[in-house]
């Protein structure tokens, strides 16, 4: 394998592939940069002496078409990848300029760090995540095939699908949040002195990928500048509803306030529903899912009992409901409707009495 440019993701593969027998071979327009990352054990910072069956050009997004041009005009490799994190540009640069385009196929590992350059790559860096694969038209069936065994000797897990497609999603998904978040944290610039140390989790998470190189960030953000504009536009247009809103219950006064709660509120509860189609993100209950059932006697430690419980189960206690009568507390968790069994069995099996409820919706 050969590995065009050594920075976080390209060093991280050069690793990843080490550490599975594989020989790689390393190039940076920094030679610094090549002779860091192998030290590091990534490879040999030189050219192979004839083509490698892979090249994965670890370029940012701009410079992938004339990278990709140069190596298939030299012969480094039979079949060529990228990892860059914008793909139509790419694919149409390699249509248009490169002399063998059904060698190549576009690829994105969506794995990254907030640290930049070769001392902050992981051999591990990719181990199971989602690696995007955009084949073009005329992409051969063996590159497609190669591509694809890069990503398992990765411990990626492949997702294909056409390079726009692809743009579009992670306009959404990863470049407006870095936009986003590098535009809180510039707010702290210009914060009354001391704000910093109320920094709490909540604006840590918000700006935490602020700090990423802003010349690479500058090159993503300009090759997907349509589908970036399409999501900022519908950002602004929830902002021009949101700031009159809080004007109005930001006045003093007797005057009607209801209609800014309520476009405050939908926006809340559209988030709210936004988040609950994250893999893996907190789970939200709907008006639908079926509630578990538990009475628990109303004296110290019991409630707390049973919400170490439930949590090993995988439920949110935050989202249980607590009524109170003068037989103690009664607890409804709501959780989802393949997973209420379980949760009855294994909360009598410990002793609880639990209870599945359905609950029916009105038509």
């Amino acid at each position: 394998m050969a590995v065009i440019g050594t920075g976080l993701i390209g060093t991280s593969v050069a690793l990843a592939a080490r550490r599975r027998g594989v020989t790689v071979f390393l190039t940076d327009r920094d030679p610094v940069a090549a002779r860091t990352a192998a030290a590091l054990g990534a490879g040999h910072a030189r050219a192979p002496v004839g083509p490698v069956d892979l090249a994965v050009i670890a370029v940012p997004p701009s410079q992938v078409g004339a990278v990709l041009a140069d190596a298939q005009t030299s012969r480094l490799a039979l079949d060529y990848t990228d990892v860059a994190s914008v793909k139509a540009g790419p694919e149409r640069a390699a249509l248009s300029r490169a002399p063998d385009p059904e060698r190549y196929v576009g690829g994105h590992p969506l794995a990254g760090r907030e640290r930049s350059g070769p001392l902050a790559a992981r051999a591990e860096l990719f181990q199971g995540r989602n690696w995007v694969l955009t084949p073009s038209p005329v992409t051969s069936p063996d590159t497609f095939d190669r591509a694809l065994g890069l990503v398992e000797l990765c411990g990626a897990v492949p997702v294909v699908m056409p390079s726009q497609e692809h743009d579009s999603a992670v306009a959404v998904t990863s470049h407006v949040p870095h936009l986003v978040a590098s535009l809180m944290a510039a707010r702290l610039r210009d914060a009354p002195a001391g704000t910093s140390r109320l920094a709490g989790q909540g604006l840590r998470d918000v700006t935490r990928i602020a700090g990423g190189d802003s010349r690479l960030w500058g090159d993503i953000l300009q090759s997907n500048a349509p589908a970036i504009a399409d999501v900022l536009r519908a950002l602004h247009a929830d902002l021009s509803r949101l700031v009159p809103a809080l004007d109005a219950l930001a006045r003093t006064g007797d005057g009607d306030r209801e209609p800014g709660m309520r476009t405050l509120v939908d926006l809340l509860d559209r988030g709210i529903l936004g988040l609950a189609g994250i893999p893996g993100a907190r789970p939200v209950p709907t008006a639908g899912d079926p509630r578990v059932r538990v009475r628990v006697a109303d004296r110290a430690g019991e409630l707390a009992r049973l919400v170490t419980a439930a949590v090993g189960l995988g439920v949110v206690a935050e989202d249980a409901e607590v009524d109170g009568d003068a037989d103690g507390l009664v607890v409804r968790f709501a959780v989802p409707s393949e997973a209420a069994d379980r949760m009855v069995a294994e909360l009598r099996e410990e002793g609880w009495p639990a209870v599945r409820e359905n609950v029916v919706l009105p038509v």
